[in-house]
């Protein structure tokens, strides 16, 4: 991976690790469909403003708006109703830690759909460790930390969001769009459809407390805005698998920030399950034996994983409407 690339990995990893905690919170204020219509608007207000000072305009009228409108389901409708919900039922950490689990639903898809990611017997063995790392972080014979529609729903997240890697890569990645312009139309189309769908989700008057309106501000603005950019640049830098990889950061992130900022408490399965998770996907991407390694100074840098293949030179932002995807 190159250091620019792993600074984006990184930065997403903060961001979306920080974000269950923040779901959580803004539960307190609006119901799930008026949470997640809450921070599209303002997501879209963001890239709207980016795009129009970089002039970064959305793609073309065509068919291409198609896959837009699938990877806008896969990537923000369905997964933010998901997880909106599912945080009322199971803890942000114990979401954090399930959501861990799609660079191993990524490896499988990505198997099947993509020839340049080929499953191994390693990446075998790293997804039979992974299941069981999920059995232990969802601990069926401790209901402590929700209840199993809340885990499966979040669980349900972690399938989607490898839907929607390898649906990005395979469809969108190759199309000539930049992130900006790629995220911008996703958060659009997703606005449009959150909007048509909230009349049947439900009301409740909001109660817009400061911690409540701190949080949907930052998961506007960070967790919906400036992320998808960030995982669309990466997707095409460093393949679906690699990307999805970002997810190895998310449970322990999350973990600490739900600690730390809401007092949420959690058996020693939870951060166990999460460690094995990690554990399981570096072994699947062969990294375990590269850690002790003290990188090459000459010639290219290492890819971050043997399923990350380069898709020609990446240019960062290519002038007009025409660039790479994340």
């Amino acid at each position: 991976m190159k250091r620019v690339s792993a600074v984006q990995f990184v930065v997403l990893g903060v961001i979306w690790g920080s974000s269950y905690p923040l779901i959580k919170v803004s539960g307190e204020g609006l119901n799930p469909g008026q949470l997640v219509l809450a921070r599209l608007v303002l997501g879209a207000v963001v890239l709207i403003g980016i795009g129009a000072v970089t002039g970064a305009g959305l793609p073309r009228f065509g068919f291409v708006w198609v896959h837009i409108t699938v990877t806008t389901v896969l990537g923000m409708v369905a997964p933010f109703l998901l997880l909106a919900w599912g945080e009322q039922h199971t803890s942000a950490a114990m979401a954090g830690v399930l959501t861990g689990a799609t660079p191993l639903l990524t490896l499988a898809l990505a198997t099947v759909q993509l020839r340049s990611e080929r499953a191994t017997a390693r990446r075998g063995a790293g997804l039979t460790l992974g299941f069981a790392g999920i059995v232990l972080a969802i601990a069926p014979w401790n209901g402590a930390t929700g209840t199993a529609g809340g885990e499966m729903a979040c669980l349900a997240v972690a399938v989607i969001y490898a839907g929607h890697a390898v649906f990005v890569r395979k469809f969108l990645s190759d199309r000539g769009i930049s992130p900006m312009s790629s995220a911008s139309a996703q958060v659009l189309v997703a606005l449009v459809i959150q909007a048509a769908l909230l009349p049947f989700l439900g009301w409740r008057t909001p109660s817009f407390t400061w911690s409540v309106s701190l949080s949907i501000v930052l998961l506007g603005v960070f967790g919906t805005g400036l992320a998808y950019v960030l995982y669309n640049r990466l997707i095409a830098d460093i393949g679906a698998t690699g990307a999805s990889a970002v997810n190895y950061l998310v449970p322990f992130i999350s973990l600490v920030v739900s600690a730390v900022f809401l007092g949420e408490r959690f058996s020693w399965n939870v951060p166990v399950g999460g460690a094995v998770i990690v554990v399981s996907i570096l072994l699947g991407e062969n990294q375990l034996s590269r850690l002790g390694r003290r990188p090459v100074v000459t010639g290219p840098e290492p890819e971050f994983t043997s399923a990350a293949v380069a898709v020609g030179a990446v240019q960062a932002e290519p002038a007009g409407e025409a660039g790479r995807v994340p």
